[in-house]
This record gives C-alpha cells, structure tokens and sequence, in this order.
C-alpha cells in the first residue's frame, strides 16, 4: 500500500527513480482497480453502447467510474513510468515506446521488468 500510496504523493515528479516494486505494485493495483471498477460500471450503468446499440454487441457501454478513475491516474502513471525508465538508465522519453502498437508496450514491460542500476545513475541514487 505505501508504494501504491507514495505514486500518488508524487503526482507528478517525472524526476528521480522508481524500482521494481514501487512500479510494478502500482501498474498491478490500476489494472485490478479497473477491472472491479468497470464490473461496477457494467452492474450499475449496463453494458449497453451509447450510441444506441451501433457498434460491437456488448461493448461500449457508460463506464464513468472506470474514466474517473484513469484520468485520475493519467500522469501518476506516466510518472511513475517515467521514474523506472530512469532506474534502469534510460531517457523518461522511452515511455513513449508505448506507442508503437504491440511490439511497443512489450518493449516498455522487458525493460520495466529488468533490475535497476545498483548504483547512482544521471537521475539519482536508487531507491
């Protein structure tokens, strides 16, 4: 919980270093937030589309509280993100990696997934 807790004390400090753990506790805590929250979406506003049933069927349904809440952790997460590109080394600017359909994010996750640099790097002393 305090690693969960100290992302959004630090809204947005791009600066500094987050490890493993900081980043991976919270990257887990959002996706299972979002998941509960979008059941909740689905039990209180249905699952139907807005656009009057256009579309896929059984997609695209009113999920407010699933919005909120990733608006709300929009820059922690791109924060934090920022944060572990700079534990292993590496330019906050290869968050950006991300965009690159498919072989992007799995990029970001190897090198989240990697250690950090066990010794102070150009963004600071580890954490």
């Amino acid at each position: 919980m305090n690693e969960i807790m100290a992302v959004y004390s630090r809204y947005a400090q791009f600066t500094g270093r987050a490890d493993r753990r900081e980043f991976w506790t919270f990257t887990i805590f959002y996706l299972i937030a979002c998941g509960v929250l979008s059941i909740l979406d689905n039990m209180i506003f249905g699952t139907s589309s807005i656009s009057g049933g256009a579309g896929w069927s059984g997609t695209g349904g009113f999920q407010p509280l699933t919005s909120i809440f990733s608006l709300i952790s929009l820059v922690p997460c791109i924060a934090v993100s920022v944060r572990r590109m700079h534990d292993i080394g590496k330019s906050g600017w290869w968050v950006l990696i991300n965009l690159i359909p498919l072989i992007g994010w799995i990029w970001f996750l190897i090198l989240a997934a990697g250690p950090g640099d066990p010794e102070a790097n150009a963004y600071g002393e580890p954490v």
